[in-house]
């Protein structure tokens, strides 16, 4: 008894995804997008794709995150300094009208934090204090039917007096680009990790469709899009850190109201029993050569619960022999 709970310990302390010997040393709160585009050519990419440049030296990007900003619930953002621009780039999967006041507020840290850095002070009245200018860009791929393009303003959210129809002192424009399959085709072309990026959601969300739990489509999603070299180098590094990334990032219950209303269902029983196999199968061939007769059994049952069941005991057991006392 006392060597099979130090086998299960073991196995507990494994993760069922490649790499996770190096995990990404961040807590939880730096999100997937921030993990995409961690190195400055990656982000150089995505910068030349959004603006139509064709820059290639990277050590010229000063990233210029800030970090904690948890009072604008801002999860999956990056700044830089590229030049004089000071950019703000941000992920969103659902729509969010308040993104240009965030995008506000964020810059107004940007810019104090620019000054103070450079030991610049307000107090001198004879000069004038030139700031980057600042390009705030939203990268959206929730599920609302929205164009390619999108301009919001802080304008728009100012409470105007009566017969007020001058312009405000205040503005902050975002730019929102739809990273949908489909949408802005030549930024996605031009910039390989952002459509990788996009696609590795999406299909998170087309497994969620076809009736998986959000951590069975984040778990199938990583293994198929290493199977196809996408964002394979990060998903093979830091598969388990990407699994808790998405876990914290995605609220299950806005995505299964969405699922429900959206969702086709014609095969999506037998397709989901043949891949809940494949998965167990995957489990099984890690510990090491599976038995003919234990694949067969497995191949042969159609029952979606007595799967997951297979699942989690491979997941917790050291070795075959031990799974097949399980089953």
């Amino acid at each position: 008894m006392s060597n099979r709970t130090t086998s299960k310990s073991k196995r507990r302390k494994r993760s069922s995804f490649p790499g996770t010997k190096k995990p990404v040393q961040r807590e939880h709160k730096d999100r997937l997008f921030r993990l995409v585009f961690r190195d400055k050519e990656d982000l150089l990419d995505l910068y030349n794709a959004v603006n139509g440049t064709e820059y290639e030296n990277a050590d010229e990007l000063e990233i210029t995150t800030i970090e904690d900003v948890i009072y604008l619930s801002m999860k999956n953002d990056l700044s830089f300094m590229f030049g004089v621009v000071m950019n703000l780039y941000e992920h969103q999967s659902t729509w969010n009208e308040n993104m240009p006041l965030r995008g506000f507020f964020y810059f107004s840290e940007l810019y104090q934090q620019y000054l103070n850095g450079k030991n610049i002070k307000l107090t001198n009245e004879k000069k004038r204090v030139m700031v980057p200018f600042p390009k705030y860009v939203v990268f959206y791929n929730g599920t609302s039917d929205m164009p390619d393009r999108v301009e919001m303003k802080l304008s728009d959210c100012f409470l105007r007096p009566d017969r007020e129809e001058e312009e405000p002192c205040l503005e902050c424009k975002a730019t929102v680009l739809n990273i949908n399959a489909g949408r802005n085709r030549d930024m996605m072309r031009k910039c390989r990790r952002l459509s990788d990026y996009a696609y590795f959601i999406g299909q998170i969300r087309w497994k969620m469709d076809e009736g998986w739990s959000l951590d069975e489509a984040t778990e199938i999603s990583i293994r198929r899009c290493i199977e196809k070299g996408i964002l394979s180098d990060i998903l093979t590094k830091y598969g388990m850190e990407v699994y808790r990334m998405i876990l914290t990032e995605y609220n299950e219950k806005e995505e299964r109201e969405y699922l429900r209303r959206e969702s086709w269902k014609e095969g999506r029983e037998e397709g989901r029993i043949e891949i809940l196999q494949e998965v167990v199968l995957d489990r099984l061939e890690e510990l090491g050569t599976v038995p003919e007769t234990v694949k067969k059994r497995i191949l042969s049952t159609d029952n979606t619960e007595q799967l997951k069941l297979w699942n989690k005991q491979a997941i917790m057991a050291g070795s075959i022999e031990e799974f097949i006392k399980e089953m």
